[in-house]
């Protein structure tokens, strides 16, 4: 048996739209066997698909079909402490894991490139299954159908504080807000923070991040879809947060916080109930995941 432990992400780090994302201590687990026919399982209640439209299976599929081996079925049991459809990678965790345990399954044939570049074109993007894959912060690329990658690890006095509400936000919704057309000037103003965040997350330089993690491209537009939301931006920068932004298409609101500050969470705890707006988001103290997935 293969067991695959991946963590949950937050993409786009606010202006690396698609490209910037990072790994926390929060992880699904999954087991995998080969098997006749296709045997799936929730460990923990949550209600995931049984066939062969599972993402697990369906993932791991793609790694038998690459590869050219007959699939007989698998024997697959998940555990998923992410919540689904709230912007930390819930669905990249299913990803990595389907492609990984079932590479291990048969005798570690792939890179993890191409293991990379098979996830990304499940998903679409690399900015969550690059850092669930690798850990840490990545920032990643296409070009010419292979995802290009480079980890920074995450200084451990770094947390992440996770305001993660109670209702889902499908990416497709969140993805359809978005215009079809930026501006010349957005662009260069997200270019440039994307750029300024990579720098400072490699130079310790966490000063720079609540400007760093600014963005034109989605923002705006997502933010009316998460109640709520901008009240948390200005709930958490008043109680000193580095940078605050959307967890990737949302709805979850991440914060960047000193790993020390531990009454920021206790502050937040205590006001998201006194207010009606904020009362249905629930924060999570989450620290740096610098291992990523994890096969055994």
């Amino acid at each position: 048996m293969i067991q695959v432990s991946v963590p949950a992400t937050s993409a786009n780090v606010g202006a690396g739209f698609d490209s910037l994302g990072l790994a926390v201590s929060m992880h699904n687990v999954f087991t995998f066997e080969e098997c006749d026919g296709i045997q799936i399982s929730s460990l923990d209640g949550t209600h995931v698909p049984a066939g062969s439209n599972n993402l697990v299976y369906r993932s791991a599929r793609v790694v038998y079909d690459q590869l050219g081996i007959p699939l007989r079925g698998l024997r697959i049991t998940q555990r998923n402490d992410i919540p689904m459809a709230r912007g930390l990678g819930s669905s990249s965790a299913c990803i990595v894991a389907g492609i990984l345990g079932a590479n291990a399954l048969l005798g570690d044939k792939l890179t993890k490139r191409q293991m990379l570049t098979l996830a990304t074109a499940i998903e679409g993007h690399p900015d969550n299954v690059a850092p669930a894959m690798l850990g840490g912060f990545v920032t990643s690329v296409i070009d010419e159908g292979q995802v290009y990658s480079v980890k920074k690890d995450i200084d451990p006095e770094l947390a992440f504080a996770a305001f993660v509400p109670d209702f889902r936000l499908l990416t497709a919704k969140a993805r359809a807000a978005l215009p079809q057309m930026v501006s010349h000037k957005d662009a260069v103003y997200n270019l440039s923070r994307a750029a300024l965040a990579t720098a400072a997350f490699c130079d310790g330089d966490y000063g720079l991040l609540g400007v760093a993690t600014k963005d034109s491209l989605h923002q705006q537009y997502r933010l009316p879809l998460i109640q709520g939301g901008d009240e948390v931006f200005e709930l958490a920068l008043d109680l000193g947060a580095l940078a605050v932004y959307i967890s990737g298409a949302g709805p979850t609101i991440m914060a960047v916080v000193h790993k020390e500050d531990t009454a920021f969470f206790d502050r937040a705890a205590a006001a998201l109930p006194q207010s009606e707006l904020l009362r249905h988001f629930t924060v999570h103290r989450l620290l740096a995941d610098n291992v990523g997935a994890v096969v055994q």
